[in-house]
């Protein structure tokens, strides 16, 4: 009953027209961006944070217009997949094995909006699930001192490299890099700078929106740069034509099962630290693929592949929320950013956040749903448009993602000094992508690192200098050991649950077929 009159109380909070026209906006625009190759969620979001901050938004709208980005761009993702056969980001990646050949068989307008329906129904049910969920898990908010804080960090470093990974040391390597780079600034506890090399504008330490458009925006520019032009070329021939919008009511019965599936699936993936909308969607098309069994045409064009792993990776989408909001830990990389822009508008997300800012976070999941519905208003009739979006050549995309870049991180503290570590940071993200190491640790250590600091002293501190309080109390002791396991298991996990190679043999077998 408390949780239905909180909510009932953060609908009247994102019902004026300030927070609707946001979300509108951020709707719009995330489609937009998750249909564009390449960008995906997580360098969207990363891209509009300097323009909230320049905005002047509150908390609450800020939140709103970021999060309604993440889901669009969520949405958006299988646009390019469907008619490019190029994913718009790694969780859309499954929904090119039959959105793709749907779209070659005349279906393209079907694929598209089985494709939005599903999107709907796993991000509406996962944001049902955040309402439940989330206030359980801030019951246990009583039970963290310091040791439990510093072990649920360790936690989240641990399990950034994520289920589908098996080079845990590369996420560790970036995750070292990241926390070294939070020491950087002077010592809250001494006062003495620290790794400053005299340089003054170190002392207040690395600005983590600096770094996050540094190592997601303008990497990709320089990718783009690298490769001359080609960043995002293709070999296959792109489907021009939609066609029919509207699925016979057959297709949709047909693919109901797959959508409820493919979101249960998906919402404990996402609530899963590290796991993802990736494995949300592996896992769902997966599972469906085996549950339809030789009675489905997957890699053919069967709507039901189409519809799993959409359903999937946007509950996922709205999974990932429940750890970041409750206890502080992202859930996935686009999390990590938002997370980012939570922490700098003073707001710390944990088990304390519904107490002590309840109308953000009632605010911001009634916003979700609003989203959600605008999303199915929005993807339905407008394919047209978002089609004509495909068509934006990179060479006119990405000069405009580096002025974005330039011109809001110099807007936050008008320091041409942020600049230059923006530039070195996006040399930075670009090296880690040639070589394949992931990026979101490195700025949760930017992130986090402090806090990970400040909780280990005081709890030093409260023992007298004695490690075994740690892992003293069951609680500590349960979130370090999930974090080595979340370590560990992905070192063989990854080896059997790897996407891209379970693309390679579905489009084997459908071309042997």
């Amino acid at each position: 009953m408390e949780t239905l009159q909180a909510l009932a109380e953060g609908f009247s909070i994102a019902l004026t027209w300030q927070n609707l026209l946001l979300a509108f906006i951020g709707c719009f625009l995330g489609t937009m961006i998750g249909a564009l190759p390449g960008l995906g969620p997580s360098n969207g979001v990363a891209i509009l944070i300097p323009v909230v901050f320049s905005m002047g938004l509150g908390p609450t709208p800020a939140l709103i217009l970021l999060t309604s980005v993440y889901y669009g761009a969520m949405y958006g993702g299988r646009i390019s997949s469907i008619l490019l056969n190029i994913p718009g980001d790694e969780p859309a990646l499954m929904t090119t094995l039959d959105g793709y050949p749907m779209a070659r068989k005349g279906q393209a307008g079907e694929a598209l909006a089985i494709s939005g329906i599903a999107s709907f129904v796993g991000a509406f049910v996962s944001t049902c699930g955040l309402v439940l969920l989330a206030p359980q898990l801030v019951k246990v908010a009583l039970l963290f001192g310091p040791a439990e804080y510093f072990a649920m960090f360790t936690l989240a470093f641990a399990t950034l490299g994520g289920v589908t990974s098996s080079n845990q040391a590369k996420s560790a390597f970036a995750a070292a890099i990241g926390l070294a780079l939070s020491f950087i600034g002077v010592d809250g506890q001494t006062g003495v700078p620290r790794f400053s090399f005299g340089i003054v504008h170190f002392y207040d330490g690395i600005d983590f929106l600096v770094a996050i458009v540094g190592m997601f925006a303008l990497s990709e520019v320089l990718v783009f740069i690298e490769e001359r032009g080609h960043a995002h070329s293709h070999t296959t021939q792109p489907v021009k034509q939609v066609g029919h919008v509207i699925p016979p009511w057959s297709m949709i019965k047909q693919t109901s099962g797959s959508m409820a599936r493919g979101t249960v699936l998906g919402f404990i993936a996402g609530v899963l630290p590290g796991a993802g909308a990736s494995l949300g969607s592996f896992l769902a098309y997966t599972m469906e693929k085996k549950v339809v069994g030789r009675k489905g045409r997957f890699g053919h064009g069967d709507p039901r592949g189409v519809a799993a792993p959409e359903a999937g990776n946007n509950a996922a989408a709205g999974g990932a929320l429940v750890p970041m909001l409750a206890l502080g830990v992202p859930g996935s990389g686009t999390t990590a950013v938002l997370l980012a822009m939570l922490i700098s508008l003073n707001i710390t997300p944990g088990p304390l956040l519904f107490t002590n800012n309840p109308d953000v976070v009632w605010g911001l999941i009634a916003a979700l749903f609003i989203g959600n519905i605008m999303l199915l208003m929005l993807n339905l009739p407008m394919v047209g448009l978002f089609v004509r979006v495909l068509r934006i050549p990179p060479h006119y995309l990405m000069p405009a993602v580096a002025m974005i870049s330039f011109v809001g991180i110099y807007a936050l503290n008008n320091s041409t000094f942020d600049l230059l570590v923006m530039i070195a940071f996006g040399v930075l993200g670009w090296v880690f992508r040639k070589l394949s190491i992931p990026m979101v640790p490195v700025i949760l250590g930017i992130l986090l690192g402090g806090l990970m600091e400040k909780n280990l002293r005081r709890a030093l501190n409260i023992s007298d200098n004695d490690l075994s309080i740690l892992w003293s109390t069951p609680l500590a002791f349960s979130l370090l050991a999930l974090a080595v396991i979340g370590f560990v298991l992905p070192i063989f996990v990854g080896r059997f649950v790897n996407p891209r190679k379970i693309v390679e043999r579905v489009r084997d077998e459908s071309t042997t077929d």
